[in-house]
């Protein structure tokens, strides 16, 4: 899609309104609860579709220098996009992680308002345009990152026609809700159906007890808007009441202390999870933890992360997450809206235990992803010799073949070279001269310094996942409980008088 093109598209979802019933308390100082369509339910639960990464850089695009950080994400976001791209093993890898895709974006591209992007899908294939072997079964989600079964690099783009049309076996009746129902949604996201059951009932899934003296008030939300209830969902636990009464647009979050008891829930699997060993480089004297030195294998598992949706984020951490709004949206699916409510069987799965696109799973797994979902998409070839294109149909042709991915081999990070990973999850080559900077800087001297192997495991990722949410250290919350690294320093024996 050309420049032009780009700009057309997102001009026409800034254009793109939806009008909320909003009921107010009678001091004016909570949004108790508000109405809305099946169109903006759609884009409420498509955040769970949105890879963390996806995430990071839409609000950097959106708000530029008044981004949000998000935890120590919004540092290992820049410290991949600073890397140079010699580190991966392609140009290509590098982008699919500053630019991660959802395995519902064809779905996600039939939204009324897609803040995601998910229009501006590209797919490649061989390189030679006369490559004899099968087209089908030859295309890649990213260019130069799968080969095709020729030896040649899959980087010329084969485009996607009616993308946003439906995919075999879907029903033209909404995205991930029926089309034309009516919801509520409260002041902390909980989504509920509009009086499913009965009037108390519905109140209390949305935690309302008194509604005495309320007030009806319109409200219009647009592109912007929809961008800032995303923010306000993962950094207030009011964000409908902060937007609309307050006029907020800046959110604070308090940083949450490490806790145990994370990893509660048998992964699929988990069987074949290994661990890696991070050696941490730690001040004695404080039981600091400084930096830490990795190979490709932990470098993998943290350019992994920011491939999680947010969906799969609240699976791994058992609906458990410092993003308030978005556990309530996830509660909202299993515990409130009906099969009846949903555009099909598979959508509830598909947003609370999502799979990640073909491509993205990475050989150096720590942690027990779900297995590739690949978009099924038809390959058509016309009468001309250039007449080639993708679908989400078969019924465009006659010899629609589906098609089959190429990927990157499992991986991210190109070698056995040696990073540092900082506190905040940066990452960098290693090298002595940036340690000594560091030490020199902090005033640390070596004789203060050691360094700890530290296993890295289910619970270690799932630590660390839950800690780069919010904090800007990390490792220190993800690890801290680790009893490798959970040592107070030792005491000097002090001395004594005998007393006779």
């Amino acid at each position: 899609m050309s420049d032009a093109d780009e700009a057309e598209t997102s001009g026409a979802d800034e254009e793109v309104q939806f009008t909320l019933k909003a009921v107010i308390n009678r001091h004016k100082t909570k949004v108790l609860f508000a109405e809305i369509d099946s169109q903006f339910a759609d884009a409420l639960l498509s955040f769970l579709t949105m890879p963390l990464g996806k995430m990071v850089k839409l609000l950097n695009d959106h708000y530029r220098d008044e981004a949000p950080p998000i935890g120590s994400l919004t540092s290992l976001y820049s410290g991949l996009s600073n890397l140079d791209s010699r580190h991966f093993w392609t140009e290509g890898c590098k982008i699919m992680l500053l630019n991660p895709r959802s395995s519902l974006e064809y779905k996600c591209s039939r939204l009324k308002l897609d803040i995601n992007d998910t229009r501006l899908e590209k797919y490649f294939c061989c390189e030679d345009p006369r490559c004899s072997r099968p087209r089908y079964s030859n295309i890649s989600m990213h260019r130069d990152v799968g080969v095709c079964a020729c030896g040649r690099s899959l980087n010329r783009e084969i485009g996607v026609r009616n993308s946003c049309e439906l995919a075999d076996g879907d029903r033209d009746d909404g995205v991930f809700v029926v089309a034309n129902e009516s919801f509520l949604i409260s002041d902390d996201l909980r989504l509920v159906p509009n009086v499913a059951g009965s009037v108390m009932g519905t109140l209390k899934n949305l935690g309302i007890t008194d509604m005495d003296g309320a007030e009806l008030r319109n409200v219009v939300f647009g592109f912007d808007e929809v961008i800032d209830l995303l923010k306000g969902s993962l950094l207030s636990r009011t964000p409908l009441s902060d937007m609309i009464i307050l006029n907020r647009r800046k959110f604070y979050i308090a940083r949450p202390k490490p806790e145990r008891g994370i990893h509660e829930r048998e992964f699929e699997g988990s069987s074949s999870i290994k661990k890696t060993i991070l050696k941490v480089t730690v001040q004695k004297s404080t039981n600091k933890l400084l930096f830490a030195q990795s190979n490709n294998d932990f470098v993998d598992f943290l350019c992994s992360l920011l491939t999680f949706p947010l969906g799969g984020v609240e699976y791994h951490l058992c609906n458990n997450t410092p993003f308030k709004g978005i556990d309530n949206l996830y509660t909202s699916l299993a515990d409130f809206i009906g099969d009846e409510y949903l555009a099909n069987a598979d959508i509830r799965k598909s947003l609370m235990k999502p799979s990640l696109p073909h491509g993205y799973m990475s050989e150096n797994k720590i942690l027990p992803l779900v297995g590739n979902t690949d978009p099924r998409l038809f390959y058509h070839k016309g009468l001309g010799m250039d007449e080639e294109w993708l679908s989400y149909s078969s019924r465009d042709s006659k010899c629609a073949r589906a098609i089959k991915y190429r990927n990157n081999g499992g991986y991210y990070i190109n070698g056995r070279k040696m990073y540092m990973v900082s506190d905040d999850l940066t990452v960098t080559p290693l090298c002595m001269i940036s340690i000594f900077s560091i030490l020199k800087d902090m005033k640390i001297t070596l004789s203060d310094v050691k360094e700890v192997e530290v296993p890295i495991g289910v619970d270690e990722g799932l630590s660390i996942l839950k800690a780069s949410l919010t904090s800007t250290t990390a490792l220190t919350d993800g690890l801290m409980l680790n009893p490798v690294l959970n040592k107070k320093p030792k005491q000097e024996p002090r001395g004594y008088f005998m007393h006779y």
